[in-house]
């Protein structure tokens, strides 16, 4: 019995196989062949000519079969090599200043001509770094020269309401305004040539993804409240009252996309810098953030009890906000965290960002507050910083003078005593010199505000008051600090509460000099 349980067992084994031993994979000639025709492939790849027929040439879109000298001229650059060209045109570019400041220098010590050129091209790239980043700052306010204020602001650009918002592109050459009754102007800072950017028809809204109106509202609303443009000037991006974040190519002004997600008016918007994420807050009390390059929606931000009124941010994935709440948050979006910060009982109009650290607020009781983000209470705070003037006493009497300081507090002063109410004191705007000391302030006092930021002293320090009627509703620095753009109406931005009938509605321009 053993024996032919033996014979049995021994003949289970393959029939290609000896007997007595057990079948492997890897002693099957099948699958050794195999393995080592791969790797015979493998070595073989770098030997590998590309030559075909001149049929096959002709079937992929070659002109013969010997050549691909026409293809390398339409070769596509590499992310890598479009990186590196890149780089290269920018230290040539900061070679070439280098270069001129040399020239400029007299009585210097001969060194060699690359190694000097090449250290004063590190110091400059370093200086810009560390001015982007918020490490230091431009000190500019204390060399402003005295604005010569005869005729205060120039008209630049005409709108037929109140202009709600205004921007400018990071080269200072074109600047953009919106107003109350949905117009959108791109136009020329040094000629002001305006172009106007063209509402598609519904059809085309509902195409770029615009959602049916909702209430009273039968056509999507054209009024718009908020602007921003991309760093890189490619976009556009308007919001108002139709509830949708409008895309706009700004070198052929046509319209790209509607995104929809807000359930009430879009009040705010900005893009990150260096990039082309938007952020967009609203009156439904939620922040979105979205990305312009892909078309996409991000996340929701929510912490608001109220309206959001202004947001503002920088490089970092943070977003200072303030609403009809009362507060003040800076929400860090990585980290999924809010800061609450509380004002003295007042309402929050406006916000801007100085650094990462330091940022500002104007309030509807006249007073702008400086803040720190380690602290939940205002650092410095300026009581009556757009103070109402007696009647007889305007600023276009006044011409340049400082704000008297018999203006009483907001509020506190009777009718027959001031030329309007006390709307027109709540600081409506508020803007930084990205990178500096510099900041101004708008109401709808008649003036606009120039102030200094000394952060050593936590302190805000009053510079000029440039003359402009009507109701400041949006305020933007040139990058260089040679200008300021306002925007001005008769009417606030975001209601009818007030009025001043003599204001023209537009946009102002006020060059500021060094000394």
């Amino acid at each position: 019995m053993k024996s032919k349980n033996e014979k049995k067992r021994g003949s289970s084994a393959p029939k290609g196989g000896p007997k007595g031993k057990k079948f492997s994979m890897k002693n099957d000639p099948f699958f050794e062949t195999e393995s080592k025709k791969r790797r015979k492939m493998a070595y073989e790849d770098d030997d590998i000519d590309s030559g075909g027929s001149e049929v096959e040439a002709e079937i992929l879109g070659g002109s013969d079969a010997s050549g691909g000298e026409q293809d390398d001229d339409e070769i596509e650059e590499t992310p890598g090599e479009i990186r590196k060209r890149v780089a290269t045109e920018l230290l040539d570019k900061m070679r070439a200043i280098a270069r001129k400041e040399k020239e400029d220098r007299d009585g210097d010590e001969e060194l060699d001509e690359d190694e000097a050129r090449d250290s004063l091209v590190a110091k400059i790239l370093q200086q810009e770094q560390l001015e982007e980043s918020g490490r230091i700052r431009r000190v500019i306010a204390s060399r402003i020269k005295k604005p010569e204020t005869i005729d205060g602001f120039k008209v630049l650009v005409k709108h037929r309401q109140s202009v709600t918002a205004v921007a400018l592109s990071d080269d200072d050459l074109k600047g953009f305004s919106a107003s109350k009754d949905g117009t959108i102007l791109q136009w020329d800072v040094e000629s002001g040539k305006t172009e106007r950017y063209q509402w598609p028809s519904e059809d085309v809204l509902k195409s770029h993804g615009a959602k049916d109106p909702r209430g009273r509202f039968k056509k999507h609303s054209k009024s718009v409240l908020a602007l921003a443009v991309s760093s890189d000037g490619r976009y556009l991006a308007s919001g108002g009252l139709d509830r949708h974040v409008h895309l706009w190519d700004v070198r052929t002004r046509e319209h790209l996309q509607a995104f929809s997600g807000h359930q009430k008016p879009v009040s705010c918007l900005s893009f990150r810098q260096g990039t082309t994420d938007l952020f967009s807050g609203s009156f439904d009390r939620t922040i979105k953030y979205w990305n312009m390059e892909d078309r996409a929606y991000i996340d929701t931000i929510c912490g608001h009890e109220s309206e959001v009124l202004t947001l503002d941010c920088l490089r970092k994935e943070r977003v200072l906000t303030v609403g009809r709440d009362r507060c003040m948050m800076l929400f860090k979006v990585l980290d999924q965290s809010r800061l609450v910060f509380r004002p003295p009982p007042t309402s929050l109009e406006c916000c801007c960002f100085i650094n990462n650290d330091e940022f500002l607020s104007g309030s509807d009781d006249g007073s702008i507050q400086l803040w720190n983000v380690l602290r939940k209470k205002p650092v410095y705070v300026v009581k009556n910083a757009h103070a109402l003037l007696p009647a007889g006493q305007n600023v276009e009497q006044n011409g340049s003078e400082n704000i008297s300081d018999h203006g009483l507090e907001n509020g506190d002063h009777k009718i027959e005593g001031f030329t309007c109410s006390s709307t027109c004191s709540w600081v409506s705007s508020i803007s930084v010199c990205r990178g500096t000391d510099l900041v101004a302030s708008g109401a709808g006092n008649g003036c606009v505000r120039l102030w200094a930021v000394e952060t050593g002293k936590k302190d805000i320090r009053p510079l000029y008051d440039i003359p402009l009627v009507g109701f400041v509703n949006s305020l933007a620095f040139a990058k260089s600090g040679q200008f300021l753009v306002a925007g001005v109406g008769q009417e606030p931005r975001l209601g009818r509460w007030g009025r001043h009938p003599g204001a023209r509605n537009g946009v102002a321009i006020q060059p500021l000099e060094l000394l």
